[in-house]
């Protein structure tokens, strides 16, 4: 089976060097933009921004192209039951919800810039200041490792290069390009680029399950050709869930619904919401997008599990493009359909990425070199400090994601998020539990994330309790809250600061 789509021509090519120069004209645009050099202006764009820019920026962040390639993925591999996607990704929202309307008028009272600034504030303790961004900085990285190899595989095929040399090409010309307009416009940039990718993404999803339905017939088709399938488990991909199955649905609705709605940069989403308002109405409209997104992106992975079996687990993270170059072979409107969705997930993957960067960047600057290195460092020299890190961390995330690619047993992408979000999930009793419990100690939070990163870690490195379906970071987030329950008990160090806004006092 050929595994590749058909490359583009020179209209497809000129078309995405277009849409690529359109992303860095809109940095210069929002450096012009600029109002102060500033850290805040930077990385929350200054006052902030409206419900719209807001819900678009959250929906290209959480909905990157990295979904649509390793969600289809995963969904040609299990079948049907990754339907919980959809769940989950609403379990996001519920967990903004429990945190996000109170955190959100604490962020402008304190004028906090950075996830960390909010846990200085609350506790003001140096181990919290110091082990909560490096969990921050390592789930992030593993983030943006996942993005700059999706962006590689997404290349690859689309030009006459060979599918490796393509992967190298799609890793450092896409990662130079988010570098270019991130470091020129900060924050303003992503979030004007998200815009843009976060429209064409949603009407991309729709055109996408009419494209390969069209193609194949409607799921009926799909779940027909599972049934009469000969390859081993085929069949299996259609049937309800067992007790296990069921078990990994749970352990991944509590597991995304805490560890995705604290993504770094989801946080300082919220700081930058330039009302109360804003950042409500966002929300509601999040909480159904998932019905035309995740839902269709799974429909897409089983219509693939029918009509192109036997992949491997690899080369089921590449699905979606096998379905593409037959869309691309029907006509002419296929054919340029794909290239104005290509381009979409290609724009998607470096708004992810850039988002992840920005906050990296971030949390280095203000968290790290403000803090503990030079405390008496000016606005515009931590700005440029910022700027110099992005290019440096992304160098060295593209000769590992290249690397990753020439090893015989490549990581999928679904696998590289289930370690980022173990690793968030610890951060929950700090950003959550916090809000409403005053007495919640510094020395609490410090020790349950230890204890929670080193059950988490150790069940990774054993194995132990695989078997069960649930998550090796919810054992270390019951382990966790124990501790960082008992030690606050045991060692009352007073009323907690900054528990809540003056609108939520009673």
């Amino acid at each position: 089976m050929d595994t590749q789509p058909i490359p583009f021509g020179s209209g497809g090519l000129l078309f995405l060097l277009c849409y690529f120069l359109g992303m860095i004209a809109i940095g210069w645009f929002s450096q012009r933009a600029r109002e102060q050099n500033t850290l805040r202006d930077f990385y929350l764009g200054g006052s902030g921004v409206g419900w719209w820019v807001l819900l678009l920026t959250l929906f290209a962040t959480q909905y990157s192209g990295n979904t649509m390639f390793g969600f289809s993925g995963k969904a040609y591999r299990v079948g049907f039951s990754w339907i919980t996607s959809v769940h989950f990704m609403i379990a996001i929202i519920v967990g903004y919800l429990l945190y996000a309307p109170i955190l959100h008028p604490l962020s402008k009272q304190h004028g906090v810039i950075t996830p960390t600034d909010f846990l200085h504030h609350r506790f003001g303790h140096t181990g919290v200041n110091i082990l909560a961004p490096l969990v921050m900085i390592l789930a992030l990285g593993n983030f943006l490792l996942a993005q700059l190899m999706a962006m590689g595989r997404a290349l690859q095929g689309l030009t006459t290069l060979p599918p490796s040399q393509a992967y190298i090409l799609g890793v450092l010309l896409l990662a130079a390009i988010m570098l270019i307009y991130e470091t020129m416009g900060g924050f303003r940039a992503v979030a004007w680029t998200d815009v843009i990718q976060g429209l064409i993404l949603m009407t991309g999803f729709a055109a996408l399950l009419y494209m390969i339905w069209d193609k194949y017939g409607g799921i009926a088709e799909a779940t027909h050709a599972l049934q009469a399938s000969v390859h081993k488990g085929d069949l299996a991909k259609i049937r309800p869930p067992e007790t296990l199955g069921v078990i990994r649905w749970l352990s991944y609705l509590i597991l995304f619904g805490l560890g995705a709605s604290l993504y770094p940069q989801a946080i300082q989403r919220i700081y930058a919401a330039r009302t109360h308002q804003a950042l409500r109405i966002s929300l509601a409209v999040m909480a159904f997008l998932p019905l035309f997104t995740a839902l269709v992106v799974v429909l897409v992975g089983v219509t693939g599990a029918a009509f192109k079996p036997g992949l491997s687990d690899i080369q089921s993270d590449q699905i979606l493009t096998l379905l593409l170059r037959d869309v691309q072979e029907s006509s002419l409107l296929g054919a340029s359909l794909v290239v104005v969705l290509f381009s979409a997930i290609l724009g998607a993957l470096m708004s992810t990425a850039d988002s992840c960067l920005l906050t990296i960047s971030s949390i280095v600057t203000k968290d790290v070199y403000l803090r503990f290195v030079s405390p008496e460092a000016s606005e515009s020299s931590l700005t440029l400090l910022g700027k110099w890190l992005s290019w440096i961390l992304v160098g060295l995330l593209a000769a590992l994601a290249i690397y990753l690619n020439t090893l015989p047993s490549k990581p999928t992408l679904v696998k590289l998020l289930d370690l980022k979000f173990d690793m968030l999930v610890q951060l929950a009793p700090a950003f959550m539990l916090s809000l409403y419990w005053k007495g919640l100690t510094g020395r609490g939070v410090f020790t349950g994330i230890l204890g929670g990163l080193g059950v988490t870690f150790g069940l990774y490195s054993t194995g132990w309790g695989a078997a069960y379906g649930i998550h090796y970071g919810l054992y270390g987030l019951v382990v966790n809250v124990v501790i960082a329950t008992w030690i606050s008990l045991a060692w009352n160090e007073g009323s907690g600061r900054l528990c809540q806004s003056p609108h939520h006092r009673s």
